[in-house]
């Protein structure tokens, strides 16, 4: 089902809706920060089922299956602070500029999103002052407020699925970064480190900027180190899985954390253009 312009000044979400996202742990002492950018499935009551099947969203159309469970694990474990979404990538997807069609997805690996059809420019902004904004707005202020005084790790959690239009996927994670390979590189040694992981370098996709945004935008034009891991999702679908993953990063983390390659800021990206985070902060207020 399509969902109708919302007239002027209506919001998206009802009241007594989830907000659209979650700030956990706001005071953790660790310097990583992460961030789960598709960490939920759930759909704002306006837009229905957006004309799919109850199991359709189940899956990974519609969300990354056990990263927010890991996310939210080593944030425990670290102390440090996490910000998850608090809906469907299907409404709009945090990880994507919204300028690019991906980030209102009318067709989903082989899945065909019907409430996504024929999406107006007012819906389009209607989903993404809902969901997106805010939820880009959090990252923007933990992040801003913590590199004024030190240099915070920007921790991307995602999953992916073992098999992808009929391809399989033969990695355990991959580790994924565009211009700043520092963090990246130490995870890679350290990961490879375990005989029985098949890890990816950059794979199944690097990090790119028409199709991520979270990472270029507020750690790539800091220069702040970073990386994006995937995690295939039949190793973090179960509670035992999550957990052993966690411990596997949170372990990895903490190592490194005071690494002299981490020390300083590197190189800001000079290709990243987000006019809405400029020096100071949004140039709308940020709720």
């Amino acid at each position: 089902m399509s969902a109708d312009a919302l007239p002027a000044g209506d919001s998206l979400l009802a009241p007594d809706e989830p907000p659209p996202y979650e700030i956990v742990n706001p005071n953790g002492s660790h310097r990583a920060i992460l961030t789960c950018d598709h960490a939920s499935n759930r759909i704002p009551r306006r837009l229905g089922s957006l004309g799919l099947e109850a199991g359709d969203l189940d899956r990974h159309i519609a969300w990354d299956i056990g990263a927010e469970a890991v996310a939210r694990r080593v944030s425990d474990a670290l102390d440090a602070t996490l910000i998850t979404a608090g809906y469907s990538r299907l409404v709009v997807d945090c990880n994507r500029p919204l300028s690019v069609p991906e980030a209102f997805a009318a067709r989903s690996e082989a899945t065909e999103i019907p409430g996504n059809a024929a999406l107006g420019e007012a819906d389009r902004q209607a989903r993404a002052e809902a969901c997106f904004w805010p939820y880009q707005d959090a990252v923007h202020r933990v992040v801003s407020s913590r590199a004024r005084d030190s240099v915070p790790l920007l921790i991307s959690v995602h999953s992916f699925t073992p098999v992808y239009l009929q391809r399989p996927r033969p990695w355990s994670i991959g580790v994924h970064y565009r211009l700043d390979r520092r963090l990246a590189d130490l995870a890679l040694d350290h990961l490879r480190s375990e005989a029985d992981l098949i890890v990816a370098d950059n794979e199944p996709y690097p990090v790119a900027l028409d199709e991520d945004y979270t990472v270029p935008v507020h750690a790539e034009t800091r220069g702040m180190p970073y990386v994006l891991f995937e995690i295939r999702q039949d190793h973090i679908d179960s509670d035992a899985g999550a957990h052993l993953w966690a411990d596997r990063l949170a372990t990895f983390l903490d190592e490194v954390t005071g690494h002299g390659s981490l020390g300083d800021f590197g190189p800001k990206a000079t290709d990243v253009h987000e006019p809405r985070y400029r020096e100071g902060g949004p140039d709308h207020a940020a709720k």
